[in-house]
């Protein structure tokens, strides 16, 4: 039994426990709607455990990751038809959030699923976030969480300025407590079968080119 939920299943007010919490899940079902009907493509928008996140701007660093990054997986994942790549505008509808990963994989039973006109995508497979002063907590907390749990096989958190990537696997549904971390050689995916690069090429669009 989980330890959180123990107390409450034990307590003589479990009704009326329970009976709040669907009020509030009904409250944050009717929020989530609103949300998907005023989102817009001019911004990144998220929604986590019931609020709206807009994001800010991009910094450069963090654009050049995202560019270097999914040009790579783009070409080999066309190359090798494996599936459907987005990025950052791709909103992922998980059971209680939903996301704009900076970029997101489909393999290919779920890429069947994605058509022209999809706006809501389901869980992927793969997802890299790039971390920024201002997405770091949830990128590590709520989002590293929800990922495990919702079986994204596979899940790179990348950091512009100390030029590292963490690579999470998915392991009898979670992931480890420490990830796999370089900041030189060659990293190589899991998921994205074949797919392999210098780590340098992530930070560095000359190197990413050659």
């Amino acid at each position: 039994m989980n330890a959180l939920l123990e107390p409450i299943l034990k307590s003589p007010a479990l009704p009326s426990h329970l009976a709040e919490l669907e009020r509030a899940m009904e409250a944050e079902r009717e929020r989530r709607e609103v949300f998907y009907d005023e989102i817009t493509e001019d911004h990144t928008w998220e929604f986590i455990n019931g609020q709206v996140i807009m994001h800010s701007p991009s910094r450069a660093a963090h654009s050049v990751v995202v560019d270097n990054l999914h040009f790579a997986l783009r070409q080999h994942i066309r190359a090798h038809k494996l599936g459907w790549i987005g990025s950052e505008k791709s909103l992922c509808v998980f059971p209680r959030n939903d996301y704009e990963p900076d970029i997101v994989f489909f393999g290919p039973t779920k890429a069947r699923l994605i058509k022209p006109d999809t706006m809501k995508f389901p869980v992927p497979d793969f997802i890299v976030e790039v971390l920024s002063p201002s997405t770091e907590k949830n990128d590590r907390g709520v989002k590293w969480e929800d990922y495990q749990t919702n079986g994204v096989g596979e899940f790179w958190i990348v950091d512009p300025d100390a030029k590292t990537v963490e690579q999470y696997l998915l392991k009898d549904g979670r992931y480890p407590k420490r990830a796999t971390a370089r900041s030189a050689g060659v990293l190589e995916s899991v998921v994205v079968r074949g797919f392999k690069l210098p780590v340098k090429a992530i930070f560095d669009t000359d190197t990413a080119l050659a």
